[in-house]
C-alpha cells in the first residue's frame, strides 16, 4: 500500500498542487484568447513534428544497448515501446518504464530484469547529459542569474540557508551510513538478498553500455535526442512575438535556460511532468522580462506542455491498438 502512495498517490498529488497554485486567480477566458489571438500554431506543428523524432532516436539508441546483451527487438516494437512509456506515464507515473520493459522482455523471451537495466542505463544516461547541460547553461547565463538574485534577496538567502544547513548534510550521510549497514551486515535477509541479486541484474544491463558495439552511434543518438528535445522548444518559443522577442534579444541561452530548467523539473513526480514542468518554463522566462503572473507566460507554457501532452495521447493510442493487433495475428 505504502509503495502504491509513492508511485500513484504523491506525483497526483503533486500535479494537483501545482496546478491549483498556477491557475489559481488566472482568467482562463483571458488565456485562451491570448492562445487564440497571438499565437502561430504553425510552430507549434513543427514543434510537435520534431518531438516524434525525439522518440525514434531514443529506439535507435535503445536498440544498441540491447544488441549488446543479445536481445534483437525490431526498431517498429522499439519505438511502439517507446510512444507507450510516456502515454503510461501520463496516468502512471514512472510506471511507463516498467511497462516498456515488460513489453520487450516477453516479445523477445528475454530476462526482465536484463532489459530493465538496459532502461535504466537510457535514463542514467539522461540525467549525466542534464547535469552537463545545466553545468554549461548555469554557467553561460550567470549574468542573468545574478541579476534576478539580486532583485530577489529572500530567495538568495533561502537557497544559500538550505544549502549550508548542517541538518541537510547530517541528513544525507546518516542515510548514506544506514543504507551502507543494512547491505553489509544483513545479505543473508531475504528482501535485502532479493534488493542485491535485482542491482546486480541492472548492473549487468548498464554495464552493456561499456562493452557494446557501436558507442560511436549510441553517443550520435544521445546528442540527437536532447538535439530534438532543444530544437522543439526552441521553434516553439517562435510561437508569440513576445518569447519571439526574447530570443531576438537574449539569443540562444534564454531559450537554453529555460530547457534545462524543464528538464530538471522533468525528475519531480507528477504525470507527465504537469505543473513542474510550466512552472519551470514560466521562471525560465522571468530571467528574460516576462513575468511569471503574466498571460503569455501562461498561455506559452501551457500551450506547448499541453500540445505535448495531447501528441502523446495519440502516439499511445496508436501504440496500444498495433500491439493488440499484433498479438491477433500472433494468435490467429
Amino acid at each position: 500500500m505504502l509503495k502504491k502512495i509513492l508511485q500513484y498517490v504523491i506525483p497526483l498529488v503533486i500535479s494537483i498542487g501545482l496546478c491549483y497554485l498556477l491557475f489559481t486567480g488566472i482568467d482562463f477566458n483571458e488565456m485562451i484568447t491570448t492562445i487564440r489571438n497571438e499565437c502561430n500554431f504553425w510552430w507549434i506543428g513543427l514543434a510537435l513534428f520534431v518531438s516524434i523524432f525525439s522518440h525514434v532516436f531514443r529506439a535507435l539508441r535503445w536498440r544498441i544497448q540491447l544488441r549488446a546483451l543479445n536481445i534483437d527487438a525490431p526498431l517498429g516494437a522499439l519505438i511502439l515501446s517507446i510512444f507507450g512509456t510516456y502515454a503510461v506515464n501520463l496516468v502512471f507515473p514512472r510506471l511507463g518504464e516498467v511497462w516498456r520493459t515488460t513489453y520487450i522482455a516477453q516479445r523477445q523471451k528475454a530476462s526482465f530484469t536484463t532489459v530493465f537495466g538496459s532502461m535504466v542505463a537510457d535514463r542514467l544516461a539522461d540525467t549525466v547529459t542534464v547535469l552537463f547541460l545545466s553545468l554549461i547553461t548555469f554557467i553561460l547565463a550567470t549574468g542573468e542569474i545574478s541579476k534576478y538574485l539580486s532583485q530577489n534577496t529572500d530567495s538568495y538567502e533561502k537557497m544559500l540557508a538550505l544549502a549550508t544547513s548542517p541538518w541537510l548534510w547530517v541528513g544525507v550521510f546518516a542515510l548514506i551510513g544506514a543504507t551502507w549497514f543494512v547491505f553489509t551486515r544483513f545479505k543473508q535477509n531475504a528482501v535485502v538478498a532479493k534488493i542485491i541479486d535485482f542491482a546486480k541484474g541492472l548492473w549487468i544491463g548498464f554495464a552493456a553500455i561499456a562493452k557494446m558495439k557501436g558507442k560511436g552511434q549510441w553517443l550520435i543518438y544521445t546528442f540527437a535526442i536532447w538535439g530534438c528535445y532543444f530544437f522543439q522548444l526552441f521553434v516553439a518559443f517562435f510561437a508569440f512575438k513576445e518569447t519571439t522577442a526574447v530570443v531576438e534579444n537574449y539569443g540562444v541561452i534564454a531559450v537554453l535556460v529555460c530547457f534545462v530548467l524543464s528538464s530538471i523539473a522533468m525528475g519531480v513526480p507528477s504525470n507527465g511532468g504537469i505543473g513542474p514542468w510550466q512552472w519551470a518554463v514560466m521562471f525560465g522566462l522571468s530571467l528574460y522580462g516576462l513575468s511569471m503572473e503574466g498571460s503569455i507566460s501562461l498561455a506559452f507554457a501551457n500551450l506547448v506542455l499541453g500540445a505535448q501532452t495531447l501528441l502523446l495521447i495519440v502516439l499511445g493510442i496508436i501504440t496500444f491498438i498495433a500491439i493488440a493487433l499484433e498479438k491477433r495475428r500472433a494468435t490467429a
